[in-house]
């Protein structure tokens, strides 16, 4: 059995699919050399000048999305649950993206920080600053060593290197792009990533359909798999993903633990997706950035889960491995499934594109994470605690050599994801200790004006701790849930301490002035500075009223109503 699973899982490339990798690999080194033409200041470096259309910041913002939490995580998800998957996405992703684009971009952008965490001081003050500073740079890393694995177990599948050296090789191609061109070589790639992910994701799903027998014949053959089938091809309670059995609670993990608490807290206060959309032209723009994105993400969830799906009925080794529980050891994972997928649907030619996606996907993922870590750590860290008033060439030059150091961490954290069957529970854990505490704080200091500096840095610390504690207390067995149960568990107690800690703190402790408020607590911030009309903030070319952000948004939570109610 371990010897056949190795033959599934090995991708028998030919030289027509080496050859489109060697095509978009030469693509990808072209555009890092010519954005580094572009590139004279740390603005230019870190946010792209400011100078991006909307149009490339949306896509952008997604490309950077679809690394290894997409690729990887929910195809996995899709293998493991089935159809509850797709509540990352439509309860989780859209709601999220739409307040982004309509509340929270207006503050970031208006106030010209550069970073999320250049938020937090000037919201807070240092002590909340330098909290999610190092936090931040830690759970970059982090995610940025599941995106180069992911990356790394393809190179090792296709060349058949051992792990540790597809590793160094993957992170030194991401490395010498975002080196040569920071932000700017980054968003242009992940433009372009974008359309060749797609052009993996779409045939695969075509033809694994086709080959199930359509949708009828992907069902049946989920339901001759026995118990715990009917759960996979409906979207509520969602018991299978949450862990909880009754169905009343299962439904309020979903929608507070995933789709306000863990979702929110990833889309509105991670840095390497808003800083795509700091990298735009002007406050329109920015605003539209993940409101465009909202679509592509929306209907991207089609091709993400249903080839999961796919993979667990058209794989003997993973249907085995899915039969046994997770427990039998043939050489597959849940995290293998997109793989497995593409070596037993593709012919030549039409497997080179995928393999070119694969790496596309990843490497959209490790650069993001890569260009937001070497932001904070330059800007947020470095300059403001380390070495100040420098010139700005200095601060470029920090930037460059801490994107070396960032890929050379990430190679070891690559070795933590390698240890998870679903990497999926890897990231949603990281996800409700980093992001889940953050949103809190941002919400709680964005609508309420008597917030204190030292409940904005206390906060922090005790979600964090909250988190980590229930974390604990599932590994212990002490919590008994499974799937991903208790990181919605753990995001939800986060979100709750850091919010009574932070309100009981603040009644105590003395606020800062309202005058040095305005611009970033809702009630005390002019009205056209929110609805981004203020003077400078109408869009370039912004025209016709189905590019206002409004419309777009309107548009983006319909569009997911439908889907929702579609595989209810």
């Amino acid at each position: 059995m371990q010897l056949s699973a190795a033959a599934d899982l090995r991708l028998n490339a030919q030289p027509i699919d080496y050859a489109l990798l060697a095509v978009y690999f030469v693509m990808v080194l072209g555009i890092g050399t010519l954005a580094r033409r572009s590139v004279s200041s740390s603005l230019d470096f870190f946010l792209s000048g400011r100078s991006l259309p909307a149009w490339v910041t949306g896509l952008a913002f997604i490309s950077a999305n679809l690394g290894a939490v997409e690729i990887f995580g929910m195809t996995a998800n899709g293998a493991e649950f089935g159809i509850p998957t797709v509540h990352y996405y439509w309860i989780g992703a859209i709601p999220a993206m739409v307040f982004l684009g309509l509340v929270m971009m207006p503050f970031y952008y208006g106030s010209k920080v550069r970073s999320v965490p250049e938020f937090l001081l000037r919201r807070f003050g240092p002590f909340a600053h330098l909290v999610n500073g190092l936090s931040f740079a830690l759970a970059q890393v982090l995610i940025a060593g599941v995106n180069l694995y992911a990356l790394a177990t393809v190179v090792n599948l296709l060349l058949g290197w051992p792990l540790w050296v597809s590793i160094v090789v993957a992170a030194l191609i991401v490395l010498a792009y975002t080196a040569l061109g920071g932000l700017l070589a980054a968003v242009y790639n992940e433009v372009m990533q974008f359309f060749v992910i797609v052009a993996m994701l779409v045939p695969i799903t075509v033809v694994g359909l086709h080959k199930a027998g359509g949708w009828a014949g992907l069902t049946r053959s989920i339901e001759a798999t026995g118990a715990g089938a009917g759960a996979q091809l409906q979207a509520w309670p969602g018991g299978n993903l949450t862990g909880i059995t009754n169905a009343t609670l299962s439904v309020l993990g979903i929608v507070f633990g995933l789709g306000f608490v863990l979702s929110f807290g990833y889309w509105t206060t991670n840095f390497a997706e808003v800083q795509r959309a700091l990298a735009a032209r002007d406050m329109s723009a920015a605003r539209r950035t993940p409101l465009i994105g909202a679509y592509p993400k929306a209907l991207i969830a089609l091709v993400i889960v249903i080839p999961g799906m796919l993979a667990a009925v058209l794989s003997p080794s993973l249907a085995a491995y899915k039969a046994s529980g997770g427990t039998l050891a043939n050489g597959v994972t849940y995290n293998n499934a997109i793989e497995l997928l593409i070596g037993q649907l593709l012919p030549s030619g039409m497997l080179g594109v995928a393999i070119t996606g694969l790496l596309a996907a990843f490497m959209a993922g490790m650069a993001a994470n890569v260009s937001s870590f070497n932001t904070v750590f330059t800007y947020d860290l470095w300059q403001t605690y380390v070495v100040r008033d420098r010139e700005d060439a200095y601060y470029l030059r920090v930037g460059r050599v801490v994107t070396v150091l960032g890929c050379a961490v990430a190679i070891g954290t690559a070795f933590i994801a390698s240890g998870y069957d679903n990497i999926m529970d890897y990231l949603q854990t990281l996800f409700s200790f980093f992001n889940a505490p953050l949103f809190a704080t941002f919400l709680l200091g964005m609508f309420w004006k008597r917030m204190t500096p030292a409940a904005g840095g206390v906060g922090l610390i005790t979600g964090t701790a909250a988190a980590f504690t229930v974390d604990q207390l599932s590994r212990h067995h002490v919590l008994r849930l499974s799937g991903q149960g208790p990181s919605f568990v753990a995001a939800s107690a986060a979100f709750v301490c850091d919010i009574a800690v932070s309100v009981a703190l603040s009644l105590v402790t003395r606020p800062r002035v309202e005058s040095e408020l305005v611009g970033l607590v809702w009630s005390l911030t002019p009205q056209a500075t929110r609805d981004g009309t203020a003077v400078g903030a109408v869009g370039i070319g912004e025209g016709g009223w189905y590019r206002r952000p409004g419309v777009l948004a309107v548009g983006a939570l319909a569009l997911a109503c439908v889907l929702n109610v579609l595989f209810w």
